[in-house]
């Protein structure tokens, strides 16, 4: 008779019909966690009452034989979706130039803490109590953002004998856009006060990133934290599955969110250089993801022989679809978060084999990350020479050129999968 499975409860906001990053990296944990002797209960919100930036009904076909405990929730987010913005609130860079922007900013980083989401925690947690309370729960994982989450972990750590792991996927207080908040004082101790406690108190916290992001979490607790990296990886089926299918003209994709913190303008100055080098050359550039209409309009000004074509938010398959059709990947690095990130998008960029150029810090780890590939670049903004060179290496290369990482396999997420449960899970 096989040894029944061990039983652990996630505990995320995001989740199918939730799109976007967030959500695929629990998704596939949970998903591969049951070919490994164990069995996933998943806990979330209602997905009527949630606040969600993307939906995405393709990734509930990976959700599956998963048990799903869906509560409601109580939160302002809605409230101040309506007053201060259509997508709520923002992601990547807080808008500041009007008034009106600078009170929503200040509303979000005094009066949200840690975040617009902590209404959910009571709910999640009065379900959690009832989980453990009938199930053979060994391992509950919280996850954040958004990381009041995390708060439903310190109640039950208190409550039961189990191990719990605390998934940073971002960075808490030390967020890069935290500093446009106008947060108080006030604001910051209890911030960082909430984070501590669960820093001291879980049983291992896991990131997607290590060393930089580790040694500043180790430094907000005077205990040994038990700290594990495991990046987001990508869908090797999925990937192999489908079939790049490029244009004949010398095709640019991004994928993923936009904003003015990042370097594009950069990328728009070095392809203005590259277009006067080539004026008989034809260059398409699509996008997909998040990238308001205001820069949008200023790219299609900079660049008015480019064909452009912004396709909004796909479904996960269709935004690998098009990462495979491309001749160029792009990407850009937040300013202020390249010790912070090394993005899913990243990993799923390079098993498309196509060259990727990121602008951002060489020295980050997204950018000594990339360097191990054959052509993959981290380059400053600041290098123009070194963009255009790379464009026109792209572009003389276009129906030939691979992009190889060495051992990329190890990345895939069934094999970071396995290394959740050897690493992190049965160690504790």
């Amino acid at each position: 008779m096989a040894a029944p499975k061990q039983k652990i409860l996630i505990c995320t906001y995001y989740w199918p019909p939730s799109g976007g990053s967030g959500v695929q990296r629990w998704l596939y944990f949970a998903h591969h966690l049951q070919a490994l002797g164990w069995e996933a209960i998943v806990l979330t919100v209602d997905e009527a009452q949630a606040a969600y930036p993307e939906r995405d009904n393709s990734l509930l076909t990976l959700t599956k034989g998963i048990r799903v405990y869906c509560t409601p929730t109580r939160e302002p987010l809605r409230f101040y979706s309506r007053w201060f913005s259509k997508n709520g609130i923002p992601k990547g860079a807080v808008p500041q130039k009007t008034f009106m922007q600078r009170i929503a900013a200040w509303i979000r980083g005094n009066l949200f803490i840690p975040d617009a989401r902590k209404g959910w925690v009571p709910f999640a947690l009065r379900q959690a109590l009832e989980l453990l309370a009938t199930e053979s729960i060994s391992h509950v994982v919280t996850t954040g953002p958004p990381h009041s989450t995390h708060l439903i972990g310190t109640a039950l750590k208190n409550e039961f004998k189990l191990h719990w792991t605390a998934d940073f996927r971002d960075p808490w207080t030390d967020l890069f856009y935290n500093k446009a908040f106008y947060r108080s004082s006030f604001a910051q101790k209890k911030d960082a006060r909430l984070e501590k406690t669960v820093l001291e108190n879980a049983d291992a916290v896991l990131t997607t990133i290590g060393d930089t992001f580790h040694k500043s979490l180790q430094n907000k607790v005077h205990k040994k934290i038990k700290l594990y990296a495991l990046p987001n990886g990508y869908d090797a089926e999925m990937m192999a599955q489908i079939k790049p299918q490029k244009p004949k003209t010398f095709h640019l994709v991004f994928t993923g969110l936009l904003t003015p913190n990042q370097a594009y303008r950069t990328l728009l100055s070095a392809l203005q250089g590259f277009c006067k080098a080539h004026p008989k050359t034809t260059i398409r550039w699509s996008l997909a993801g998040s990238v308001t209409h205001a820069i949008l309009q200023e790219m299609k000004a900079a660049l008015p022989s480019v064909e452009f074509h912004y396709l909004g938010y796909l479904p996960h398959a269709k935004a690998v679809a098009l990462m495979k059709s491309a001749h160029l990947l792009v990407n850009f690095i937040f300013e202020g978060a390249h010790q912070q990130m090394l993005s899913g998008k990243l990993l799923e960029y390079l098993a498309t084999q196509n060259p990727i150029l990121s602008l951002g810090d060489p020295q980050s780890p997204a950018g000594t990350f990339l360097a191990q590939a054959t052509h993959a670049k981290m380059i400053h903004p600041l290098n123009q020479e070194a963009i255009i060179a790379f464009i026109s290496t792209a572009f003389k290369e276009k129906e030939s050129l691979k992009n190889h990482f060495p051992q990329l396999g190890q990345w895939s997420r069934k094999a970071l999968t396995q290394r959740l449960v050897e690493e992190v899970l049965l160690t504790q």
